[in-house]
């Protein structure tokens, strides 16, 4: 392959290595994530999208999509990484509650538009994650114990298919692509587009509260009450939480989608919590949703580990608390349930989520901590002992990890299937392929 015969054949930038320029372009969002991928193509629209994949078809070559290198796994050695951060248009159509928006586009450009009308989409924590990527891999966020998986709001996707053609994918068009890419991932068609069904949200109430360490306990145990009992349309995650040279805090980060009259009787429970250091609970716009947990929005060396519980015990709690949280800087549970745990007849491949609780471990990634990091996640993993189910949501894979502890054995074998009749030359590489 040389740099003559993509250019000629496309719009968009093309580097190859060695290029000015191509190391920065084919970093993953997470630094210590490695992709020694043979070209990063620039896509300027969907045209060249169609023309790449064309190219890698008779070229007999492979091409992984990013449009903002989030969810990357490292497993792309010697194929094509197609960036789509150009094709980054957001429609939103009030009346017919749904946003079109381009395979580059941010969650927080849809909050955004939508949030002004009363709308919103299912969007993750963070607004600097694409839409669609998020979504192909089922996506978790603040409304899903409300509206379920985000890709079950998916109403239809452009896509590339493996020959390069374009095409539009609907439940009536193909039932069994439309299935596969609503929490599939990627591997099955190269996707320029998607329309996502809005929700209405006259009022959401949210935000953090952050207490000392000593507090962690009662936080604990208000956390557990509040969640025995919360509706669907609250969300709440606790977070034992040591940012680098900071002292060691708990916090909750919480949305309600209601009135905030009715969020604070929900949470009172936490007025009995006293030494709180700091409480931004109130109305947020859409818009700010991400202003929640305020998460990073510039790429960094991060080691992340996600696992799903089957419940969280006095025993379980007592475990998890009963030493340091470094070398990590956060262990969170979410609670989930709700329309996770409940698909409708138009699931995707994403399925039925039914154990009740996430818990996440992040820690650095640079080469002193990776080890100590890697090795306290291990410890906390092993001293819940049943309680961790075995699998993991797709859109919380972190490298090493496989599609297979996605799904089950039976939504596993229908996604070969479907791999193996759209795509039987693998012209498309999903970050974790079902085939993997």
């Amino acid at each position: 392959m040389t740099s003559n015969d993509l250019r000629g054949a496309l719009k968009g930038r093309v580097l190859l290595p060695g290029d000015d320029g191509f190391d920065q372009a084919a970093a993953a969002w997470n630094l210590t994530v490695g992709q020694p991928v043979a070209a990063v193509v620039e896509a300027a629209d969907a045209g060249d999208v169609a023309a790449l994949v064309r190219y890698a078809r008779r070229a007999g070559l492979t091409v992984t999509a990013q449009p903002s290198g989030h969810g990357a796994s490292g497993d792309v050695e010697g194929v094509i990484l197609l960036r789509t951060g150009r094709l980054n248009d957001v429609e939103v159509r009030a009346e017919e509650r749904v946003a079109r928006v381009g395979a580059g586009a941010k969650w927080g450009q849809v909050l955004a538009a939508a949030g002004p009308l009363g709308l919103a989409g299912l969007a993750g924590s963070a607004p600097g994650v694409s839409v669609t990527g998020y979504t192909l891999g089922g996506g978790i966020g603040w409304f899903s114990r409300a509206y379920g998986f985000a890709s079950d709001s998916v109403r239809a996707l452009d896509v590339v298919d493996a020959d390069g053609e374009p095409g539009r994918v609907t439940a009536e068009s193909d039932p069994d692509l439309f299935w596969a890419l609503r929490g599939g991932g990627g591997d099955f068609a190269m996707v320029t587009a998607v329309e996502l069904e809005l929700y209405p949200v006259p009022v959401l109430y949210g935000g953090r509260v952050i207490w000392p360490e000593h507090r962690t306990g009662e936080v604990y145990d208000a956390f557990l009450e509040i969640t025995a009992e919360a509706p669907r349309e609250l969300s709440v995650w606790i977070n034992r939480f040591q940012p680098p040279g900071a002292p060691p805090m708990v916090t909750l980060d919480l949305a309600y989608l209601g009135e905030a009259a009715r969020a604070e009787d929900l949470l009172a429970r936490l007025g009995k919590i006293e030494g709180a250091l700091s409480d931004s609970r109130g109305v947020v716009p859409l818009a700010e949703l991400g202003g929640i947990t305020a998460e990073p929005t510039d790429p960094a060396p991060s080691i992340a580990r996600a696992e799903l519980l089957t419940g969280l015990d006095a025993d379980a709690v007592e475990r998890l608390l009963a030493k340091p949280v470094e070398p990590l800087i956060n262990v969170q549970i979410r609670h989930l349930g709700g329309a996770l745990a409940e698909p409708g007849g138009g699931a995707g491949a994403s399925g039925a989520l039914t154990e009740p609780y996430l818990l996440g471990l992040l820690g650095l990634g640079l080469p002193h901590a990776a080890d100590a990091t890697r090795a306290k996640q291990a410890e906390v993993v092993a001293g819940l002992e049943s309680r961790v189910s075995g699998r993991k949501p797709y859109t919380m894979l972190s490298p090493g990890d496989t599609a297979a502890q996605s799904f089950s054995a039976g939504t596993l074998a229908r996604l070969r299937e479907i791999k193996r009749a759209r795509d039987p030359h693998h012209v498309f590489r999903a970050n974790y392929p079902v085939l993997g």
